[in-house]
């Protein structure tokens, strides 16, 4: 079914059934991608998923400017945009449904998972360049692909109503996780504290730095781009090293239920803040220099709000393969934040040594 969706786009971008071939790719749970071939190039041909991108002419509109932006100042950046159809749109309507084309990225590998702190450092290098490249862009051009997608406050409102609408059991179930839930609040209010201070600004971010989210050169494993540019909208920066810190720094991810193996990789966090501020050192301010530790405390505790909000909410956000599932993952997380604060002199010492 889904080929033959595809099938009746194909004509959109000038190409005919019998001279291309699609196979589903990517690891990715929110988005279908599809490798396109002809006999004499490959595309990326991609669904999108309106369930999470409600406004998916949001996306389009931001990709298309900054894309316009980058090729006007930076020529020889590599971000690949969005192909146009025959008639000049971004995208294709069918059905209901969206479709995109995008730009093939040959001799590249997209991780989904760290093996080599160089690895963190060539993610890192990238996602920082792309926000040094686009220092100058109006950030406010940019629509909210997903409202709120980064907002603490929000998530914390949302526990909240979770926590008074959830039966007492459920609640007697994670009481633990609840405390830390609540006692970790300075966060937030750590973060209000610098909300509005004009050194700590909006700026065009990326908002899902995990690594597959980057490809690398397939033998070298150097960074050539930056892809999957559905979430790029205004934000601070501690969204995209935040979300670096929390996926690149242990060796598992957040499925992992024993907790004694979620630790801090130290060389990969050397690695990911020498990458970054390879490109940004000299953008950053003051203020977000301050506070690039903090990053990681606020995206780490706002994931671990999440899980625990869907789990009282019974699950209804993030797929389960078992009912506890996301109270696993919000324990997992709240173990990371510990590790992060436990570390935080000797994490500091690093970011400190790469900002001389």
């Amino acid at each position: 079914m889904e080929l033959e969706i595809a099938e009746n786009i194909l004509k959109e971008y000038g190409f005919s059934t019998a001279d291309v071939q699609i196979h589903q790719i990517g690891s990715g749970h929110i988005n279908r991608t599809y490798l396109l071939s002809t006999p004499d190039q490959k595309y990326i041909l991609q669904h999108i998923n309106t369930e999470v991108f409600k406004q998916p002419e949001a996306i389009a509109h931001n990709i298309s400017i900054v894309a316009r932006y980058l090729h006007r100042h930076y020529p020889e950046y590599l971000f690949p945009s969005s192909i146009k159809t025959t008639k000049g749109g971004e995208m294709v309507q069918y059905e209901n449904e969206y479709w995109r084309l995008m730009p093939y990225v040959p001799q590249t590998v997209a991780l989904d998972t760290l093996s080599d702190p160089k690895q963190a450092y060539e993610a890192a290098k990238q996602f920082g360049k792309l926000s040094r490249l686009l220092n100058h862009f109006d950030s406010s051009q940019l629509q909210l692909t997903i409202p709120g997608f980064h907002d603490l406050e929000l998530r914390y409102a949302q526990f909240t109503q979770a926590l008074d609408l959830a039966s007492t059991s459920l609640k007697q179930s994670c009481e633990d996780e609840i405390e830390q839930a609540v006692g970790h609040h300075y966060i937030l209010d750590y973060f209000k504290s610098y909300q509005n201070n004009p050194d700590f600004q909006d700026r065009v971010m990326h908002h899902d730095t995990k690594i597959s989210n980057v490809l690398l050169d397939a033998q070298t494993f150097n960074g050539v781009c930056v892809i999957d540019l559905d979430t790029l909208m205004p934000g601070k920066f501690i969204s995209d090293l935040g979300d670096m810190m929390r996926t690149y720094l242990c060796a598992f991810s957040e499925n992992e239920t024993d907790l004694d193996k979620i630790n801090i990789r130290l060389p990969y966090f050397s690695a990911m803040i020498e990458g970054y501020l390879s490109e940004m050192k000299n953008i950053l301010t003051p203020v977000e220099k301050e506070l690039i530790l903090f990053s990681g405390k606020y995206i780490i505790y706002m994931q671990a709000i999440r899980f625990l909000t869907d789990y009282l909410n019974g699950s209804i956000y993030y797929p389960v393969k078992y009912v506890t599932q996301n109270l696993d993952r919000a324990k997992n997380q709240f173990r990371l934040l510990y590790e992060l604060n436990i570390n935080e002199k000797e994490l500091q010492d690093i970011i400190e040594s790469y900002l001389i």
